[in-house]
């Protein structure tokens, strides 16, 4: 079986090994446009942290690890068509075009940061860095400015914004929204973290969209409907959007022009699958499916698809879109629904908040901790946690009892570690479970 596997980011690569290992035999090529592979896209943000040291060992996965397993590695070979009924790709290296066959092929081609709204969001000024060779230039812009502007405020624009506060670059950042991360965290649970980013120096421009960025000798003018601002540079942090030019018409796409595959992650044509950010990946809470571009979605769906190659026998689970990340000293994390979604969510729903030392002797920092869930059935639906202790696993608890479609009743009652030092007497995963049951206890 000879598969060829179109993208070599997180859900190419993790597709890769496990069908090593699922298929011995099977003869992988995997192919990429880009000159290395590997990248961690938020490696931009160790390496001025000093996290790690030169920007090229922000890796993942090495050449010679694909070698190891007998993975066929073909860089710098970007693929310009494909002939899905005659099971051919046509790619394009060193100025050549060249064909492949495949028996199976994996769509895994990944996203970009690109913004058809925004007007001259494609000058060289305006800084991408999803790809090592846009990471290094962007080193050097970023270095050299004084003033940069943040064009969105989710998680790759709040990371972006504590990297530059270290750097003592004045921060402006834009976001249409009125306030940061409101995919995954309601406004009172962020407050306590947007309000320190600001005495720290960010000047946030909530309510704006970005509609031109304009390049001129001084530097980027930045135009809204409410406000001009004149930087040195800018930093794209919205939302990536896949890549999928070589697409043949037989391909179906959802009306986003992302890949339209069923539950299997097989696309509308035989033996072709798409994974990763290419597809939309159905939201576990709901009967719908959204673009939700998580690396942990590209792992999740690329092992996956190494099941269903030759017969679909694994449905993917869908995401809950779960997260976490460290803010300004804050650790914050999120999965489910959030409070403002359950406007939309067709049952009602039922919040409560717990706050609580992270353990008993070692000074622990408090946790803010909320739980959403079903009024009627209590079944768990969502969950956020900041605190300034390192609290990032324990929203894996809370995905986990979320995906297993648990209730307050069963999860409050889960088995959870004790220590004096490590640990409060009951965990806060568990408090908020007992938290949330009280409080429709008490309302009854």
């Amino acid at each position: 079986m000879k598969v060829v596997i179109i993208g070599a980011s997180f859900a190419g690569v993790s597709a890769a090994f496990a069908i090593r290992k699922k298929h011995p035999t099977a003869e992988i090529h995997l192919i990429d446009k880009q000159q290395t592979i590997g990248y961690l896209p938020g490696g931009i943000n160790l390496y001025f942290d000093k996290t790690i040291g030169p920007i090229d060992t922000a890796q993942f996965v090495s050449e010679q690890q694909l070698a190891d397993k007998n993975i066929s590695l073909l860089l710098n070979a970007k693929v310009i068509g494909m002939d899905s009924k005659q099971h051919v790709i046509k790619y394009e290296k060193q100025k050549g075009e060249f064909l492949l066959s495949f028996d199976k092929l994996i769509l895994a081609t990944g996203s970009s940061q690109w913004s058809q709204k925004i007007t001259g969001s494609d000058s060289e000024k305006v800084l991408k860095y999803k790809f090592l060779p846009g990471v290094k230039e962007a080193i050097k812009r970023i270095e050299d400015s004084e003033k940069v502007a943040l064009i969105g405020g989710g998680q790759i624009g709040g990371e972006a914004a504590e990297t530059l506060l270290k750097m003592n670059k004045e921060v402006h950042l834009f976001e249409r929204m009125d306030y940061l991360l409101f995919k995954y965290f309601d406004e009172e649970m962020i407050r306590p973290v947007q309000e320190e980013m600001s005495a720290r120096g960010v000047i946030f421009h909530f309510d704006e969209t970005v509609e031109k960025i304009t390049d001129m000798d001084e530097g980027l003018l930045i135009e809204t409907k409410q406000s001009n601002l004149l930087c040195d540079s800018a930093i794209f942090a919205m939302n990536v959007r896949p890549n999928l030019q070589y697409l043949d018409e037989h391909i179906r796409r959802h009306t986003d022009q992302t890949v339209l595959v069923d539950q299997y992650l097989q696309t509308s044509q035989k033996d072709i699958f798409a994974i990763g950010d290419c597809i939309q990946v159905p939201y576990s809470l709901s009967k719908e499916s959204f673009y939700i571009p998580l690396v942990n979605n590209a792992v999740r769906t690329g092992l996956v698809v190494a099941q269903n190659l030759v017969e679909p026998t694994t449905p993917f689970a869908g995401s809950i879109r779960t997260i976490g990340t460290r803010l300004v000293d804050h650790y914050i994390a999120s999965t489910g629904l959030t409070e403002a979604e359950g406007l939309f969510y067709d049952q009602p729903i039922s919040v409560a908040h717990v706050q609580q030392q992270s353990s008993l002797f070692s000074r622990g920092e408090k946790i803010h901790g909320k739980i959403i869930f079903e009024k009627e059935s209590h079944k768990l639906l969502g969950a956020q946690l900041v605190s300034k202790a390192d609290i990032l696993e324990k929203i894996n608890t809370l995905a986990l009892g979320i995906q297993t479609g648990q209730t307050l009743e069963e999860f409050y009652q889960k088995d959870f570690l004790y220590h004096p030092y490590y640990s409060n007497v009951i965990d806060i995963t568990n408090q908020l479970g007992f938290e949330g049951l009280w409080s429709e206890a008490y309302e009854d």
